[in-house]
């Protein structure tokens, strides 16, 4: 089965046109949406340079513009426009440049931008993308990382075919572990390496060298910076010979500006990333933790001295991931994101480790998620990205000096003036295997009666190491205006409390977190406003395992669609495009060794319990979680005499979003097929 969706009745190039009479949210408002993210603080502190998203109805394409704003919100004007994506600006030292990247001329380049003439510079020309853009501290020039292609493996020299002869496309030979990766697809030979390139053009300078990706880990990209005296760049890799079976092992390195020699700075088993170079050059702050083979491990904050000596950790007392640290710009201390309770707040800690939180409410794209940013200028002025359940993402300023956060921006005003969203309300209850506190929330329909009785919909966060929270979610909404009620909870194994409650499900995931799911129903029931009868449940990737657990252990919902779940260990493994961190961090080995810890945890075993008619969708380009889970689970349904339908979504990865439609196609077949198995009357 293939989602088709045709767009009809549009009027204009970028947003949904007229929308039917009614104040609640439809789903043609997924094209009026607008998204900020990525604002850079200017280097004096008063000015933003932002990244606004949008999305066209014609081309079903998503577009970016940089837009740049005042501290005290006046002066909102675009810096570039037009249907390109334009994205990473960062500011030139003397604040008189940005440096972004841009596919206005056809693919990702690195462009320059004056800002008192308005006169733009596209400085490379190259074959794949740039990311990373980083000013020298003199201005003079810019670091970026791009992909150097190599030849790839080859067994055999085939002969020339004859003149005027058309022969088949050769065969590809993959000799490394991994050799697709989502949102990518299958990957050309080659490495990933640090570039300099004078900021007023000519030919890049390749600096880092060797077979290893450099930019971080696969699941910690970060920038190289330079140092204040412009000699030297730092970043973190994964530099060993064996980089695919421990993808988290970074290191930071120094790499010389001059002639590229490169030196570690870190030394321990475990990720170091995401440094950053205090302003007088002594010290670098970085992030990672010792490294234990544990499914969910603390990310701390670290600083050492600048030849990588006396390293310390900053946030000990903190049991909460940190990520992303930067330095006030006067040196005084080191800003850092990290999660509590499903918020995204921005802490600030002095060098002897006195931490408080300047600023709190951070979002961005990801939905109930977060994926907040942030960044610093003045002298300890930062910008951040705000959420709240009824604010998709705007930009907020604000300083470690105790100034309240003022929101600058107000994108969706024009969107959701006249909506009428949902109201959140968070809920806390004990789950009913041993009384733990579960944190969760509900949406509930626009002009809500508590006197009604409303279909509930339980929609369950992936990761498993992941948080939801107090942000706004399109498409919670998008089904509370449906009349639906939406419960979501962050259970056992969630981050945002600790890491003692998110190893509760180490080498246990699915597990007990059914009960802290299943006791949030109950306790959504107990409201008084919900029809037991009328219960569903949901959740993608992670939440798409979750939900074919919970129907595989309780007959209670009347549908489930489970969207890009993984249903088999043993083939995921084999199959995904994570597969040497997956065996390594959420099992204690390989399959081949370790059968029956598998079997026991995979959906499989308990899918013969399965009587929920349910819907599997799964992009057709999901290297994450490969749609061969989906057809697996579909297949073993069908085999059951269990109603179900697998929706294969083409050209989409993990999450399907790359598309508007197909986005709001997965909104509405989730819906769709909960109203076609919703009992009547209510």
């Amino acid at each position: 089965m293939m989602t088709v969706l045709m767009l009809a009745g549009v009027v204009s190039p970028t947003h949904a046109g007229p929308q039917p009479a009614g104040d609640r949210l439809t789903e043609m408002d997924v094209f009026d949406l607008e998204l900020t993210t990525d604002p850079q603080l200017s280097p004096d502190g008063r000015r933003v340079v932002y990244v606004r998203e949008f999305s066209d109805v014609f081309t079903d394409q998503r577009y970016s513009n940089l837009w740049i704003i005042g501290v005290d919100g006046g002066e909102n004007r675009p810096l570039t426009g037009g249907h390109h994506a334009d994205a990473s600006p960062r500011w030139s030292p003397d604040g008189t440049r940005v440096v972004y990247v841009s596919d206005q001329d056809g693919s990702p380049q690195i462009y320059v931008r004056w800002l008192d003439t308005g006169q733009t510079a596209r400085l490379t020309n190259l074959a794949f993308p740039p990311a990373g853009p980083a000013w020298s501290p003199d201005g003079r020039q810019i670091a970026f990382t791009t992909f150097v292609a190599e030849e790839g493996a080859k067994i055999a020299d085939l002969p020339a075919p004859p003149e005027g002869a058309k022969w088949a496309e050769p065969a590809t030979v993959i000799d490394k572990l991994v050799y697709r990766y989502d949102d990518e697809g299958y990957l050309r030979p080659g490495y990933t390496h640090l570039f300099v390139i004078p900021s007023e053009g000519g030919t890049p300078r390749q600096i880092s060298s060797g077979s290893f990706q450099h930019g971080g880990s696969a699941f910690a990209s970060s920038a190289a910076v330079w140092t204040p005296d412009g000699k030297f760049l730092i970043m973190s890799a994964v530099r060993r010979p064996d980089y695919e079976l421990e993808p988290l092992d970074t290191e930071i390195y120094e790499f010389s500006a001059a002639n590229g020699a490169v030196r570690p700075l870190t030394h321990r088993k475990g990720p170091d990333d995401s440094p950053a170079v205090s302003p007088d050059g002594k010290l670098i702050a970085y992030q990672g933790f010792d490294d234990r083979y544990q499914g969910y491990q603390v990310t701390r904050l670290y600083v050492m001295n600048r030849d990588g000596g006396g390293p310390r950790v900053l946030t000990a007392q903190l049991d909460r991931d940190v990520a992303h640290p930067l330095w006030a710009r006067d040196g005084s201390g080191i800003f850092f994101l990290y999660d509590e309770r499903g918020n995204t707040k921005l802490g600030f800690t002095t060098l002897d480790g006195r931490i408080r939180t300047v600023a709190s409410d951070i979002g961005g794209p990801g939905g109930t998620y977060g994926d907040g940013t942030y960044s610093t200028g003045g002298r300890r002025g930062f910008a951040i990205t705000y959420s709240r359940p009824s604010v998709p993402c705007d930009v907020g300023v604000g300083s470690a000096d105790g100034s309240p956060v003022k929101i600058i921006t107000a994108v969706n005003q024009d969107l959701l003036g006249h909506k009428t969203l949902g109201e959140v309300d968070e809920i806390g209850y004990e789950s009913s295997l041993d009384r733990r506190k579960i944190q969760g929330w509900i949406v509930k329909p626009p002009h809500f009666d508590p006197k009604r009785k409303y279909p509930l919909i339980l929609e369950i966060h992936g990761g498993p190491f992941a948080n939801y929270g107090d942000r706004f979610d399109f498409m919670k909404q998008l089904w509370a205006a449906r009349d639906y009620v939406v419960l979501y909870v962050n259970p056992r194994g969630s981050t945002s409390y600790g890491e003692e409650f998110g190893n509760l499900i180490h080498h246990s995931y699915p597990g007990d977190d059914f009960h802290d799911l299943n006791s949030g129903v109950d306790a959504a029931i107990a409201k008084g406003y919900v029809d037991p009868a009328n219960l569903f449940v949901t959740g993608g990737s992670g939440g798409g395992v979750l939900t074919c657990w919970m129907i595989g252990r309780t007959p209670r919902f009347r549908a489930a669609a489970a969207a890009y779940p993984v249903i088999n260990w043993y083939s995921f493994v084999l199959t995904s495009d994570i597969s040497a961190f997956v065996a390594k961090y959420w099992f204690p080995g390989f399959p081949w060794d370790n059968v029956e810890h598998y079997e026991k945890r995979s959906l499989l075993s308990v899918v013969k319990n399965v009587k929920t008619p349910t819907m599997i969708i799964t992009g057709e380009e999901d290297y994450r979680t490969p749609i061969s889970e989906s057809e697996q689970y579909f297949q073993a349904l069908k085999l059951l005499n269990v109603e179900a339908v697998l929706v294969r979504v083409p050209g989409e990865p993990h999450g399907i979003s790359r598309r508007p439609s197909h986005w709001m196609a997965k909104m509405l077949d989730i819906v769709g097929w909960f109203d076609r198995h919703r009992q009547a009357g209510t």
